[in-house]
């Protein structure tokens, strides 16, 4: 199953963070200091933590401002659900439960009295008793004449319904012990019924299935429970020591009396890693060899040993190859540094053994070194030692790692993350791609008494939260600008998202798509076209640049800077590939039957019947008038998932026609 959406409620700086939505693979939260990043994250590991996380504290989680409410018992923990979520199921999910709840939502969450709550929404409703009370007493009276017959004198079926259903009233819901009790009484009226009879026969499966409504349900809801992913919460807090001492360390955790809970949380993972508790290592250390005259305790003394070497290498060679993927050697050395683990009497030592083959203790490597150490041992630890399907939560990851290694670390999650969702929080550029920003949620607190909301489109009342996608886009177009010999400039971002996410499909279908050669450069409007493509111009390369037809680029391609620049066959227009009827097409007019069934199912704007009576008018101004807060972002966004999912194929033979032609004159302006 895969987190889907998720709400943090009466916890520290979050009085309601309102629902969010987690993407299937990696989610990206972004904002500026004391918005409550990490709340969120620490709220939602509380979802299902590691053993021993610490857990709610009335004290010290709610809300500070509304403590006095459970002081002066007007709020009662038990009440407060602090953190839930919805997950959504896989194919092996939906195998494993009954049928009937095949189709259902299911949801989680965590009250502030740590007591866990589930259900399943868009469950078949239970039945109440008002329901089915008419079909029961029919039963009865088709049953109980049978059942004199049968034994005479007997007592009658209907009086143990009877006893069964006093104090039922009209909207008491078939569950729990009521619907086992009446699918008892209903197996044992089975034998009563006229097996000729169609119509009683068929009352006694609906009164059954009412049953099995509940039962099902908690059939469904026990499956789930097991399969629901823990939550590995990594912050830049945990380190692992570069020398850990066996016997102290050993006696803390027996003692409970741990002298940093962080710091030894990161020792802790090391020592579940190796596949060792710190007692049994220090045992090892302190043991003495037997005697060469008792070869049985010899060889058991050597195979100890043995597995301790054998356990402390496949680790050391685990993490070694994983921080090689993201630390890479410099040029000119042979290979990247290896990581080992050894054991030394009473002594646990993580060295780095550079490419001459000297040993450096792992403190006397730089910081950023370091924290990538600790988060493997952590990650390898907690989530893939055990669970395939972890949910990965980084709190601003890679702090201490240089710019270039954080882009590099970025590939990491984004390989982690394709079996382990992962949801983390940054400030850096570096860890948001160009690519990504469909990824974003942006974290705010633009006033203190409403607490931090998450936002799932990129949107902010807070200047501040949005600048590490602006830096992320400025280090990107700076990249991008003076690489590429040919480059198309579009007015905006959405633009970009559109060409290259249908470019794509049409790549896996083996069609007319985009060469990738060609830099895709988004100028924010249709007015800063010229900038950009002056800019590029200048420096020698080739260039074109695609307006829709509307009269914002009726404007742009009409300035005499840029047609001086580009001159009539570098401007490109929307219309010169639309095939419809509408007379000033955007490129959303371009993916028009696409965009209709889209909006409807992901943004409930339904323009159906507008978009088929309105033929000649932009699918942008009837969604706008359809919905006040329509969005061509949100609409973009649900476009690029939608392709996730789907192929050229089904795209109409329209849009495929229209978007291969915009291609093929994209690539004759920049041959």
């Amino acid at each position: 199953m895969r987190l889907k959406k998720a709400r943090v409620t009466n916890y520290r700086s979050v009085v309601d963070s309102g629902w969010f939505d987690i993407e299937s693979a990696k989610t990206i939260m972004v904002g500026p200091n004391e918005a409550g990043k990490t709340a969120v994250l620490q709220a939602l590991q509380q979802i299902n933590p590691p053993a021993d996380v610490v857990k709610f504290d009335a004290l010290r989680d709610y809300p500070r401002s509304k403590y006095n409410d459970i002081t002066t018992g007007r709020v009662d923990p038990k009440d407060v659900t602090v953190v839930e979520v919805e997950f959504e199921l896989d194919e092996d999910d939906k195998a494993a439960i009954p049928e009937s709840m095949r189709n259902a939502r299911y949801a989680r969450g965590r009250r502030l009295d740590n007591q866990p709550w589930r259900t399943l929404r868009d469950a078949p409703a239970l039945p109440t008793y008002a329901g089915i009370e008419k079909e029961l007493t029919r039963l009865c009276a088709h049953i109980d004449p049978r059942a004199e017959t049968k034994t005479p004198g007997g007592a009658a079926p209907s009086a143990g319904l009877t006893a069964i259903t006093t104090g039922w009233t009209t909207t008491t819901t078939i569950d729990g012990e009521r619907a086992t009790a009446l699918k008892t009484w209903l197996d044992a009226a089975l034998p009563l019924i006229d097996e000729t009879n169609e119509t009683e026969d068929k009352r006694f499966d609906n009164l059954v299935a009412a049953t099995r409504v509940h039962l099902d349900l908690q059939a469904a809801l026990d499956v789930l429970d097991k399969r629901v992913p823990i939550f590995v919460l990594f912050n830049n807090y945990f380190r692992v020591k570069p020398l850990i001492q066996l016997d102290h360390l050993a006696q803390r955790l027996a003692t409970n009396v741990l002298d940093d809970s962080q710091y030894d949380y990161g020792n802790v993972c090391l020592l579940k890693l190796l596949g060792f508790t710190a007692q049994q290592l220090s045992d090892l250390g302190k043991a003495v060899p037997p005697p060469a005259n008792q070869p049985a305790a010899l060889q058991t003394y050597r195979d100890q040993l043995d597995k301790r070497s054998y356990q402390l290498n496949a680790a050391s060679v685990q993490l070694t190859d994983e921080i090689r993927a993201v630390w890479r050697p410099r040029e000119g050395r042979a290979e990247a540094d290896k990581l080992r683990i050894v054991a030394d009497g009473q002594y646990l030592k993580v060295v780095v053994e550079d490419d001459l083959g000297v040993e450096i203790e792992l403190h006397q490597r730089s910081e950023g070194f370091q924290w990538l150490v600790s988060f493997f041992v952590v990650f390898f630890a907690e989530a893939a030692g055990k669970h395939q399907n972890a949910i990965l939560l980084l709190d601003e990851p890679g702090l201490s790692l240089h710019g270039l290694k954080q882009r590099e670390f970025r590939s990491t999650i984004s390989r982690l993350a394709e079996k382990n969702q992962a949801i983390y929080t940054t400030h850096s550029p570096f860890l948001v791609g160009p690519d990504e920003l469909d990824l974003v949620r942006v974290v705010d607190m633009t006033e203190r008494r409403a607490g931090t909301k998450v936002h799932t489109t990129v949107m902010s009342g807070d200047p501040a939260a949005l600048l590490p996608l602006q830096e992320a886009l400025g280090y990107d177009l700076a990249q991008s600008l003076f690489t590429q010999e040919r480059n198309l400039v579009l007015e905006g971002l959405t633009d970009y998202w559109y060409l290259d996410a249908t470019s794509a499909l049409l790549r896996a279908a083996n069609l007319t798509f985009l060469n990738e050669k060609i830099a895709l450069v988004p100028a924010a409007s249709a007015g800063k076209v010229v900038y950009y493509a002056t800019i590029l111009y200048a420096q020698q390369f080739k260039v074109a640049a695609l307006l829709d037809s509307d009269s914002a680029g009726d404007q742009a391609a009409q300035q005499e800077t840029l047609t001086h620049t580009l001159g009539n066959k570098g401007i490109l227009r929307t219309k010169d590939a639309y095939t419809g009827p509408v007379t000033k097409p955007e490129i959303e007019d371009l993916l028009r039957d696409t965009l209709v069934t889209i909006a409807k199912d992901s943004l409930g704007i339904d323009v159906t019947t507008e978009a088929t009576n309105q033929a000649g008018r932009p699918i942008v101004d009837l969604l706008s008038a359809a919905n006040s807060s329509f969005s061509k972002y949100k609409l973009a966004k649900a476009y690029i998932r939608w392709t996730r999912d789907h192929t050229a194929n089904d795209l109409s033979p329209a849009e495929l026609a229209q978007f291969q032609t915009l291609i093929e004159k994209i690539h004759k302006a920049l041959k």
